[in-house]
C-alpha cells in the first residue's frame, strides 16, 4: 500500500495545510481515508477525484468530513459528469459515483448539514452511502478494513487497512486507551493522532500528547510510528523528542505530501 498524506491538521489548519486525509492506493485502487476541511484541493495533486473508489469516515467530526461538500459539488457538477456535452466534454451516462462508507447515523448528520444550502440530498447523490458500526468488516477492492471504537467525544472507529503484504493501523481521534493497543498490535504502520501538548485542562480526555501517542505504539509493537494531527504551531522537534522517547525509537512527523509504503523497506 502506498499512502499519501493530504492533510494532517487537527481541527484547524496550518498554514497552507488541510485537516485529515489520506489516499491510498493499492494495485489501482484508489481508498481516501478521511476528508476534513482542505483535503479535496490537496487529493487533485495526486488523484483524479473521478477515480476514487471509495471514502472511509473514520468519525463525524467536521475536520475529518467537511470537504465531502466540495467533493460532492464536483461529482454533480463538473462539466464531465453531465449527461449531455459541456464545454469540450463529450456527456457521459456513468458519471463517477465513489463508494462512502461511515458511521451509524452518517446520513442523517449529512443531510442535517447540506440542507443549509438548500439540497439536502447532495451527498447522498454525489456518493453511494454505506454506514458502518463497529463489528463489520469490509473489502474494498484489495483491501480489507476493521474498525475499533475508540474513546473520543463522539463515537469514533480506529482503522486497519491489509492489503497482501502490509497492514496499516490509523488511530483516529481518541484519548488514552487499551483498544488500539490491542487492536494495533504487531502493526507495519501506526499512523496515530498527537494532538496535545498537555492533556486537557478539563480533564475530559478525546486527544493524545506526543508522549502517548508514541507509548500506544511501544505498547502496539508497531514496527513503524507515525505521528499526525498536530498543528504547525507546536514544535516539531519537541514533538517527535516526546514520542521517540515512550516509543523508545525514532518516530516519524506526518507533514503534507508525506507518502509512506507498508511494507517499507526495513530490515
Amino acid at each position: 500500500m502506498r499512502i499519501t498524506v493530504l492533510g494532517k491538521s487537527p481541527a484547524w489548519q496550518d498554514a497552507g495545510g488541510a485537516c485529515s486525509g489520506y489516499l491510498v492506493e493499492e494495485d489501482g485502487y484508489a481508498l481516501l481515508l478521511d476528508c476534513g476541511n482542505g483535503v479535496f484541493s490537496k487529493l487533485r495533486r495526486y488523484r483524479d477525484y473521478v477515480n476514487v473508489d471509495a471514502v472511509l469516515i473514520s468519525h463525524l467530526h467536521a475536520d475529518h468530513l467537511l470537504d465531502l461538500i466540495p467533493f460532492s459539488y464536483a461529482l454533480s457538477y463538473a462539466p464531465r459528469q453531465q449527461p449531455v456535452a459541456v464545454a469540450g466534454w463529450p456527456g457521459t451516462d456513468s458519471p463517477a459515483r465513489p463508494q462512502l462508507h461511515a458511521p451509524m447515523g452518517a446520513g442523517d448528520l449529512f443531510r442535517q448539514l447540506v440542507s443549509m444550502w438548500g439540497d439536502e440530498a447532495l451527498i447522498e447523490r454525489a456518493f453511494a452511502l454505506s454506514e458502518y458500526d463497529g463489528p463489520d468488516e469490509l473489502s474494498l477492492g484489495p483491501i480489507n478494513v476493521r474498525f475499533c471504537e475508540v474513546p473520543h467525544y463522539t463515537r469514533t472507529f480506529a482503522v486497519e487497512l491489509r492489503a497482501p503484504g502490509g497492514r496499516l493501523t490509523y488511530s483516529a481521534d481518541c484519548s488514552p486507551n487499551d483498544q488500539l493497543v490491542e487492536f494495533a498490535g504487531g502493526t507495519d504502520l501506526l499512523v496515530i493522532e498527537a494532538t496535545l501538548p498537555r492533556p486537557e485542562r478539563t480533564g475530559v480526555r478525546g486527544h493524545l500528547t506526543p508522549g502517548e501517542a508514541g507509548d500506544h505504539g511501544r505498547r502496539a509493537g508497531a514496527r513503524r510510528v507515525v505521528l499526525t494531527h498536530f498543528s504547525d504551531e507546536l514544535d516539531a522537534e519537541w514533538v517527535g523528542a516526546e514520542a521517540t522517547a515512550t516509543f523508545g525509537r525514532p518516530v516519524e512527523l506526518a507533514h503534507d505530501g508525506a507518502v509512506y509504503n507498508v511494507p517499507a523497506e526495513l530490515a
